[in-house]
């Protein structure tokens, strides 16, 4: 099994803090893709190209993605009402609406998502979100629920 976990990548948190990427998670176009379980997340990738979407040689390449048209867009579908949350004083997170499918059709092995910036150049991944096993849909629509303590946090 190639999941196990849902973690930030230390790439993003060094582009961060190095102010070599201009992250603007408030108005940016946040992605959510989502994979089989041929995907072997890596929070230890140490380039921008092996955490983005489609990336060469990553575990987010289109042959591990689970798109169907009508359903989840192949790069995934974009993340609602994206927002970095400080409303406590000892946590900053980044959280969003619930993701959810454009219609219901059959849908099949989803293990876990790639959450990215669309709006960048290498398309750079925030996090990878476990979804705890596998998740099929047979008449309804796939939807993903964020955590209520959001999909990045980190306590201060």
């Amino acid at each position: 099994m190639a999941w196990t976990d849902s973690r930030m990548f230390r790439r993003t948190l060094q582009n961060a803090m190095n102010n070599t990427v201009a992250f603007d998670w408030d108005t940016d176009a946040i992605l959510v893709a989502l994979y089989n379980n041929s995907a072997t997340p890596d929070k230890d990738a140490t380039t921008d190209v092996l955490t983005g979407y489609n990336g060469a040689a990553s575990a987010w390449v289109v042959a591990n993605e689970v798109s169907q048209v009508g359903q989840w867009a192949a790069g995934g579908v974009t993340l609602a009402s994206a927002v970095v949350d400080v409303a406590t004083s000892a946590v900053v997170m980044l959280v969003g609406d619930v993701t959810a499918s454009g219609s219901a059709v059959p849908f099949a092995s989803v293990y876990g998502a790639l959450v990215y910036d669309n709006t960048m150049a290498s398309e750079k991944g925030f996090s990878y979100n476990y979804f705890g096993g596998t998740n099929t849909v047979t008449n309804g629509t796939f939807t993903v629920v964020w955590h209520a303590n959001g999909i990045i946090r980190f306590t201060l």
